[in-house]
């Protein structure tokens, strides 16, 4: 198993800023940038818009090392944060969007802007990104293709977007339905081959519905920079433990699919509308509602498709020995809710109130 890959991590994690008196999101992304101490594991960098904020841990190869990383980047740019007067908010959109935020300047982030005009108006969106590596591309398309039936589940787990334009949508991750404007979104095809793959990129934008090569808005890809399989289903997690649980079933995802193909097991078929519609429930309800079970093409409830998750994975999870943490980070966002519960919770008071639990959450070590 180890020489197929399926053992180094790392997590990219997307926030967005909010001033500390009105809690709107505000335009500070390169002042606070400029602040961050650059002597921990990891990068941080710009992102679309001036209101957010990324951060990237190292290359990992346990979840405690990955835990680390993630709490120093939170830190870090928490602490930045503060001396600008802003508040970090790990939330996949804002429950109060700022009027006064602009597309960062640069080059790729000017084209996308241009290319997609209305749809990334105001489009303060954060994701969590996990990278699992594999040792070619041509393993990683392979590996995508036993991930699709699952990442529906991944993004159910995550939901944390519950507010869109300073009202609730009644989503779980109005993330994700922002995203789904965009050309190519939602669950992979299934490819033959990296060469396969890449060549369906390059058609995409040929047809000019991508900017370039490096860019695509499939829940999973071989990544265009780094030897890994990137899973991109799940909304900027709400806090630590929530990073590490997206990680670590991610991983294990890889190592299960992996393994199938040392048995020459193939991914499945999966027909494209009920993969729509699985990731549209999933962004929907989350773990409260039903769910889409995408091989038998039915509802089933969410928690069902959960409890399936772990199953599948459980063989992967003891050999790293991540069965107990990982099981218990579950137990706790069913138990607890995820984070669109809680925040939809704290909202009761205002939103200002759910902009405070967010801020709180985002800087816990737990």
């Amino acid at each position: 198993m180890t020489d197929r890959g399926g053992v180094t991590i790392g997590v990219e994690e997307e926030f967005l800023l909010a001033d500390r008196v009105s809690r709107w999101t505000v335009p500070r992304a390169p002042a606070v940038l400029g602040r961050v101490r650059r002597d921990g594991p990891g990068l941080v960098h710009a992102e679309l818009l001036n209101s957010q904020v990324e951060a990237s841990t190292g290359v990992c190869r346990d979840l405690g090392e990955l835990r680390g990383h993630l709490l120093s980047g939170r830190e870090r740019l928490g602490l930045a944060a503060r001396e600008e007067d802003a508040l970090l908010l790990a939330a996949g959109t804002p429950p109060l969007p700022g009027p006064d935020v602009l597309i960062t300047p640069g080059a790729r982030f000017t084209a996308v802007a241009d290319r997609y005009r209305g749809v990334v108006d105001g489009y303060e969106s954060c994701g969590c990104h996990v990278h699992v590596g594999v040792p070619d591309r041509d393993t990683a398309v392979a590996v995508i293709g036993h991930l699709r039936p699952w990442l529906p589940t991944l993004l159910a787990l995550s939901v944390n977007s519950p507010f869109g334009g300073g009202r609730d949508t009644g989503y779980g991750s109005w993330r994700m339905v922002r995203q789904a404007a965009f050309p190519g979104s939602g669950l992979p095809p299934r490819f033959a081959s990296a060469a396969d793959h890449d060549a369906e990129v390059a058609r995409l934008v040929d047809c000019g519905v991508l900017v370039d090569p490096r860019m695509s808005f499939w829940l999973a890809r071989p990544s265009p920079a780094f030897p890994t399989v990137e899973v991109r289903a799940a909304d900027t997690a709400p806090t630590v433990g929530a990073a590490v649980l997206q990680a670590g079933l991610t991983r294990a995802l890889v190592r299960t699919a992996l393994a199938d193909l040392d048995r020459g097991v193939e991914g499945p078929e999966i027909d494209p509308q009920v993969a729509a519609s699985a990731v549209w429930s999933a962004a929907r309800y989350g773990t409260t509602g039903p769910g889409v079970d995408v091989l038998e093409a039915r509802a089933v409830p969410a928690e069902d498709l959960v409890s399936a998750l772990l199953d599948h994975v459980a063989e992967a999870m003891e050999d790293t020995g991540d069965d107990v943490p990982l099981r218990r980070l579950v137990k706790e966002v069913l138990a607890d809710g995820t984070g669109a519960e809680r925040q939809r919770a704290a909202a009761v008071h205002g939103l200002p109130a759910a902009v405070d639990l967010v801020a709180g959450r985002t800087a816990s070590p737990a």
